[in-house]
């Protein structure tokens, strides 16, 4: 049987600043109540929930396109959304770029408490989640893309993403799937 982890991707207070206008805040806010279902479920098995949080700098690399400076390190912007119920055994852990696993130690940790797969949530989900979530099978975890805990940008988008990944040659390893089907796999 599979030892998971949940992780949370980069649901900041910087994507839910009302007023910005972001495309993807309210979807990211349809999320929110999944993602505390999940959380609850993973706490009652004693099974790990990491945050893993956009911790950028403002001469990032990343911020030389397109993408305008945010999440910056130690602001408040970089800090979960009060929305999510975190915790104190929950695993904060600010992230330098997309990946979860990306210079943050997160594989030792992880497999330090023998976890086995990471089922991943939260946004965006062609990019941070999606790295994250393939990162996790190249260190060795199986992985979960959470279909009902994780978006993007617009709907189309997150469902073109899970799309293109629904029938993959890496399936059982890699897989997407909604919350309750994987509930239902790991009870």
């Amino acid at each position: 049987m599979d030892s998971p982890a949940l992780l949370i991707i980069d649901m900041v207070k910087d994507n839910f600043v009302e007023g910005r206008n972001l495309p993807i805040t309210p979807l990211a806010r349809e999320i929110i109540d999944p993602i505390n279902r999940l959380s609850q479920f993973f706490r009652q098995h004693d099974w790990p929930v990491v945050f893993s949080t956009d911790a950028f700098h403002e001469e990032d690399f990343i911020f030389s396109g397109r993408m305008p400076p945010h999440s910056l390190a130690g602001t408040e912007g970089a800090e979960i959304v009060e929305d999510l119920e975190r915790r104190e055994q929950d695993y904060w852990l600010p992230k330098p770029r997309f990946s979860a696993f990306f210079k943050t130690g997160l594989e030792t940790w992880l497999h330090q408490r023998k976890v086995t797969l990471c089922a991943v949530a939260g946004i965006a989900t062609p990019f941070c989640v999606l790295s994250t979530a393939l990162d996790a099978i190249c260190h060795d975890f199986k992985a979960v893309l959470l279909e009902d805990c994780s978006t993007a940008f617009s709907r189309e988008l997150h469902e073109q993403t899970l799309d293109i990944y629904r029938k993959n040659p890496l399936y059982p390893l890699f897989s997407i799937m909604p919350s309750l089907e994987l509930i239902t796999s790991l009870s």
